[in-house]
């Protein structure tokens, strides 16, 4: 067995592949022994691995795209897709409209943002410019407090709407909301994916495509379980979240599909996730997708 430390940038139901490979038997069948860390913030967890304190980590791709954007230097490169749809949701507390929701029905709203992670942030903001938007000028957007702290403000009328991940979009529907927008409709989006430095990369390559395999093996059993197979899998990470609220968060992500068919990394997804970026001048350009992304690996792995 060889063993891998692997960060995680903060426990959430969208991150289930990860935990069901572990739960599963997926990484241990690779011989894997696979020691899960939470770092607290993607922040965290990027620094922990320039630091030679992990050997890799899963969070957004935007980050190492984004760190060698400005620095081309940047030795951290993002491989094995996981979760390639936004999971974040918009709620309200009214039922949603029979007819469906417009993202243009924003416009003079109180909306409460995510203050966690900026990801969902950049990719509503550019849906909303694609629609002729100004996200700053046209809407009341508030950003500061908890998506916990939001969720409540919205059932108490404090807020028209909050941008939420699952399990924060059950508990407003517990209390008579619902889910009026899912951002994973804007298409196929680079959301997590493994990341590691190409000394790494290339010291432990026989283990990071077990990795690869792993997640693999997780996807393709995910693909047609039940919500409720799936929920029960990653209970033992979710000891505080209820079980209705899992199974119905997993039911809704399987739904949205919002996890990866393949580990294969999809091209469009990074494109997508860079023109969010580059539309909310977070950077100027997108470096070259070879560069952000180790697809030779994925390949190793899956055809080998």
């Amino acid at each position: 067995m060889q063993t891998l430390t692997l960060l995680e940038p903060f426990r959430a139901l969208f991150y289930a592949p990860f935990y069901v490979a572990e739960a599963r038997g997926a990484f241990a069948r690779q011989e894997l022994a696979v020691r899960f860390e939470t770092a607290g913030t993607p922040d965290a967890a990027a620094a922990r691995l320039l630091a030679g304190e992990a050997d890799l980590a899963w969070s957004g791709p935007m980050r190492p795209m984004l760190m060698r954007s400005g620095d081309p230097s940047c030795t951290l490169r993002s491989f094995c897709a996981v979760v390639m749809r936004d999971p974040f949701l918009l709620a309200a507390a009214a039922p949603a409209p029979a007819g469906g929701f417009a993202l243009a029905g924003l416009r003079g709203k109180r909306l409460g943002l995510v203050s966690e992670v900026p990801t969902p942030v950049w990719c509503l903001d550019d849906d909303l410019r694609r629609l002729g938007l100004d996200p700053g000028a046209d809407i009341d957007r508030r950003r500061g407090p908890t998506m916990a702290e939001n969720a409540e403000a919205v059932l108490a009328g404090d807020l028209d709407f909050a941008q939420l991940f699952e399990p924060f979009a059950c508990r407003v529907e517990d209390g008579g909301g619902a889910v009026w927008h899912a951002q994973a409709g804007r298409g196929p989006t680079a959301y997590t994916a493994f990341y590691a430095t190409e000394a790494l990369l290339a010291e432990r390559r026989e283990a990071l495509r077990g990795m690869v395999r792993a997640m693999a093996e997780a996807l393709e059993w995910m693909r047609s379980a039940s919500p409720g197979a799936i929920a029960a899998a990653i209970a033992p990470r979710f000891a505080d979240v209820p079980s209705s609220h899992r199974v119905r968060a997993m039911d809704r992500y399987q739904r949205l599909r919002i996890w990866a068919d393949t580990p294969r990394f999809p091209r469009d997804a990074l494109e997508r996730l860079a023109q969010a970026m580059i539309s909310g001048g977070v950077m100027a350009h997108m470096p070259p997708f070879e560069a952000c992304v180790d697809t030779a690996i994925e390949g190793e792995a899956l055809d080998g």
